[in-house]
């Protein structure tokens, strides 16, 4: 399959990338596909990257508190990829058929899909909610918390997991932004979240000025307080009419028929997050038989990784979005053509931010801790992990390709064989049987990146995701 012939000409970079950041009403299934994929993820990366500053901003302040409020962060974060399993799948549907729609030119239908799928997110989220906030302190311990990290943790886990509703849809509103083309409104969604955590973590955690010093539970006030008003901003945008979606009063109807192809196509793809973000789990329940200080330096090196890869991750939302559209406006080959031009930057990208990881984990590291049990182990799993970022980067493209497809199907089984049936297993034999300790989890992981590119990309030649009806 030939390479893509047609990136932005260097003449006219700076205006797309303003007008990227400042979106409009353009047409991506017409045009360069080079200036389509740019003028989505620009802001789509950006979005990411905020995204991740979440992670990496509550670490940085809860790691001053000592190993078992690292560890409660680390332990929480791995529930939590359950409900962000959730989130994703979700975001994956409601991509898929608003993307889809936009490029039939449907509107008014890209606007239904958009309310059923919100009323989807809100029935599922707010159950979960209230068991994860009454459960709390058995999920710790379930999860192999010492003593001291239950006691200390658990009012923080209450927190996250109650207020799980505004994470599913913080995700899945913003992809139902980037479904229609809004890419540059997702992206200021996420500095208005951004810019409250960023004020609201400091002050909550040690009691700055008027605020109680809540200590590790105050970073998850913090957090939800973000997520919870930048949803309020994004409820405010759909109404107020200013985007590619615009929801009026006739909108706000059930319609089963909607909400049962929504069911039907999130089914799989909740599966296929889940299984790809529960095995984050299964590998925590590993190193957690290496105590805190494995557990705290893990914690703060997959911390530092997601920052990477969600910038990353903006970049193959970018091609699900493309492939949507131009499927929608039955070109198939754009499609193509989008989705192999953003594995090339991607790997551009996440190859640089690799390269640097590799040769310097012990400073990036040292932002974080200087704790001499934790931070060898951090600067180990940051090099390990990074040294397969380039293969990764294709595997995100490609999985993201089928997903905006609305093939949700062939990503599951890749992310079920890959990341249960070949990466748990190895790191289990590595780390244990082999006696490399937390090394083994880290080999393990960089193995299953590599092997997600290779297997998705042989699947993604054949073709049959084109065929895929929404």
């Amino acid at each position: 399959m030939s390479p893509p012939a047609d990136p932005p000409r260097p003449s006219g970079v700076l205006a797309t990338v303003r007008e990227a950041l400042h979106g409009g009403h353009g047409d991506f299934t017409e045009g360069p596909v080079g200036r389509a994929v740019v003028l989505l993820a620009i802001p789509m990366v950006l979005e990411m990257a905020l995204e991740s500053v979440f992670a990496v901003v509550d670490v940085f302040w809860v790691s001053r508190l000592g190993a078992s409020a690292v560890a409660t962060v680390g332990l929480t974060e791995s529930i939590l990829s359950l409900l962000y399993a959730l989130a994703i799948g979700l975001s994956m549907a409601a991509t898929a058929m608003v993307a889809r729609r936009i490029g039939e030119r449907d509107r008014e239908s890209a606007a239904r899909t958009a309310v059923q799928a919100i009323a989807l997110g809100v029935l599922i989220a707010v159950p979960l909610g209230i068991a994860g906030a009454l459960l709390a302190p058995r999920l710790l311990a379930l999860m192999g918390a010492s003593p001291d990290v239950v006691a200390s943790g658990s009012r923080f886990m209450a927190v996250m997991l109650g207020g799980n509703v505004v994470i599913v849809l913080l995700f899945l509103i913003n992809a139902i932004f980037r479904g229609a083309g809004d890419a540059a409104v997702a992206m200021r969604v996420l500095w208005f979240a951004n810019i409250c955590n960023l004020v609201l973590d400091p002050c909550l955690i040690f009691g700055l000025g008027p605020f109680p010093a809540l200590g590790v539970t105050g970073a998850a006030v913090a957090t939800t307080t973000g997520r919870g008003l930048a949803v309020v901003l994004q409820l405010a945008t759909l109404a107020g009419g200013t985007g590619r979606i615009a929801i009026r009063r006739e909108h706000l109807v059930l319609d089963p028929k909607t909400m049962l192809a929504l069911l039907r196509l999130s089914g799989a793809a909740v599966f296929q997050s889940l299984v790809g973000t529960a095995s984050w789990i299964g590998l925590v329940r590993i190193l957690a038989g290496f105590g805190s200080a494995a557990l705290a330096g893990y914690t703060i090196a997959i911390r530092i990784v997601i920052f990477a890869l969600l910038p990353s991750w903006g970049m193959s939302n970018a091609a699900a979005t493309l492939v949507g559209q131009n499927l929608g406006a039955r070109r198939p080959e754009r499609a193509v053509r989008s989705v192999f031009l953003a594995g090339v930057y991607n790997m551009i990208f996440l190859g640089a931010v690799g390269l640097v990881f590799v040769a310097f984990p012990g400073a990036l590291v040292g932002l974080f801790t200087r704790d001499t049990a934790i931070a060898p182990v951090a600067a180990e799993g940051l090099r390990t992990i990074a040294a397969g970022f380039v293969f990764y980067a294709w595997g995100m493209v490609f999985t993201n390709a089928f997903n905006g497809a609305g093939d949700t199907w062939t990503p599951t089984l890749i992310n079920l064989g890959i990341f249960w049936a070949w990466e748990i297993p190895l790191a289990h034999v590595l780390a244990v049987r082999a006696g490399m300790g937390p090394r083994g989890v880290f080999l393990a992981i960089t193995i299953a990146f590599s092997s997600l590119a290779v297997v998705g990309g042989l699947l993604f030649r054949r073709g049959k995701w084109k065929e895929k009806k929404v």
